[in-house]
C-alpha cells in the first residue's frame, strides 16, 4: 500500500504537521518510513486510525503521556482510562464552580464581617469501629467553632483521618472573619492537612475524605472532599448538602447511572477526590447561613450508605438532644449489619444565650 506523506497524513487524520512532527518525536506517533535523503516523514494509512484516536484525546484536553498509555491499550481498558480522566474533568470543574459560587456570594454581600456572637451551637460526636471492621479508621471531632469527620482508606487510614482533623483544629478561634479571609485562612488550612495526611499515612494509596464546617457567627464554611456528607434538617425538609466525589456520583450526575442504581453499583465507593498527599486537594468549599432551630449532621459513608436518607431524617427529627441522635444513628447503622466504621456529628443551632456545650471526640 502506497505511503502518504505528512502533509496527506495530516488532512486526514486532522492533525497538523505541526504536531506529527512533535508526536514523533515523542514517540507517541512515528512515521511508517523516513527518507533517508529528504528527510520525509512517510506514513502508512494503517495508522491513521491511532492518529484519529490521538486527535480526538488531545480535543478532550488529555496530556500526551496519557494520550500514550490509552493508545498501547486494548480497546476496553483503554475505555474506562477515558472515562477515568473525564470524571477528573468533570470534578475539577465541579471544584471551581464551586469556588465561583462562593465568590459570587461574597462580592454580593453588603456585608461581608460575619457577627461572632449571634449564634450558638449544641453538638455531640460519636465514633464506632462498627460489627465487621477490626479497626477504626475514622475519626470525628466536635468543638464550639468547628465540627469534623474524616474518613481514612488503605493501610494506614487511621493515622491519615486523624492527621486531617487535627490540622483542622487550630481553627477553633472563635473569632468573626470577613469572608475573603476565612476563604484564604480555609484553604491554608486544607494544604496543611494535606501535607499532614501524606506525612502520616507515608504511602500514595492511603489518604482519607474530610467533611468539616466552620462557625463563625451567623454563618458557617463547610469543607468537603471525598464521600463522607454533611446533611441539614431545616423544619421540614431534609436536604444533603454535599456531594460525593466518587466515579458513580459523576456517572449519575451524567445521567449514565439512576441514583438508585448508584447504591448498587460495585465502584461506588471508588473516589475522585479524597485528602492523599499526591498532588494539590481540590475540596468543595461553602458558605451557609445558619438559622435558630437547624440541625447538621456529618457523617461518614459507614452511616449514609447502609441507613436511608429516610431513617436518617426520622432519626433527626425524632431525637430530643444531639447526643441521643448520635446514639440512635450509630446504634441504626450497627443494625444493618454494621459492614463500615461509622462516625456522626449532629449539632443544633440557636440564638445566642442558649446551651451550646456538647460533647466531641
Amino acid at each position: 500500500m502506497e505511503l502518504l506523506t505528512i502533509g496527506t497524513f495530516a488532512r486526514a487524520s486532522r492533525l497538523s504537521p505541526k504536531a506529527l512532527r512533535l508526536y514523533d518525536e515523542l514517540g507517541l506517533l512515528m512515521p511508517a518510513r523516513v527518507d533517508p535523503v529528504t528527510g520525509y516523514r512517510l506514513y502508512d494509512p494503517a495508522q491513521l486510525e491511532r492518529a484519529r484516536l490521538v486527535a480526538w484525546l488531545r480535543r478532550l484536553g488529555m496530556p500526551l503521556a496519557r494520550i500514550r498509555e490509552v493508545c498501547e491499550l486494548e480497546p476496553e481498558a483503554a475505555a474506562q482510562r477515558v472515562r477515568a480522566f473525564w470524571a477528573e474533568v468533570e470534578a475539577d470543574t465541579a471544584s471551581r464552580r464551586d469556588l465561583a459560587t462562593f465568590l459570587i456570594d461574597h462580592l454580593s454581600r453588603k456585608d461581608t464581617t460575619m457577627p461572632s456572637t449571634s449564634m450558638t451551637i449544641r453538638y455531640a460526636a460519636l465514633s464506632d469501629t462498627g460489627l465487621v471492621r477490626e479497626s477504626n479508621q475514622d475519626t470525628a471531632y466536635a468543638g464550639s467553632h468547628l465540627l469534623a469527620v474524616a474518613d481514612g482508606f488503605g493501610s494506614s487510614g487511621a493515622p491519615a483521618s486523624a492527621a486531617a482533623v487535627d490540622a483542622l483544629k487550630p481553627l477553633e478561634i472563635g473569632e468573626a472573619l470577613p469572608a475573603g479571609d476565612l476563604l484564604n485562612v480555609l484553604e491554608d488550612a486544607i494544604e496543611q492537612a494535606n501535607r499532614a495526611v501524606h506525612a502520616a499515612a507515608g504511602s500514595e494509596t492511603s489518604g482519607t475524605t474530610l467533611t468539616a464546617m466552620l462557625w463563625t457567627g451567623s454563618q458557617l464554611a463547610l469543607v468537603h472532599i471525598g464521600d463522607s456528607r454533611a446533611y441539614l434538617l431545616r423544619g421540614a425538609e431534609f436536604f444533603q448538602i454535599t456531594t460525593d466525589h466518587t466515579i458513580v456520583q459523576s456517572m449519575v450526575d451524567q445521567g449514565r447511572l439512576t441514583p438508585e442504581e448508584a447504591t448498587t453499583h460495585p465502584q461506588r465507593s471508588l473516589l475522585l477526590r479524597a485528602l492523599s498527599g499526591a498532588g494539590q486537594a481540590a475540596p468543595d468549599i461553602r458558605l451557609h447561613d445558619a438559622r435558630p432551630g437547624d440541625r447538621y449532621l456529618l457523617c461518614s459513608d459507614g452511616l449514609s450508605a447502609v441507613v436511608p436518607p429516610g431513617d436518617l431524617r426520622r432519626v433527626l427529627a425524632e431525637a430530643t438532644t444531639p447526643e441521643e441522635a448520635v446514639r440512635e444513628l450509630v446504634a441504626l447503622a450497627n443494625r444493618t449489619g454494621g459492614p463500615d466504621n461509622v462516625s456522626c456529628i449532629v449539632a443544633d443551632v440557636s440564638s445566642e444565650g442558649r446551651d451550646h456545650t456538647g460533647s466531641g471526640q
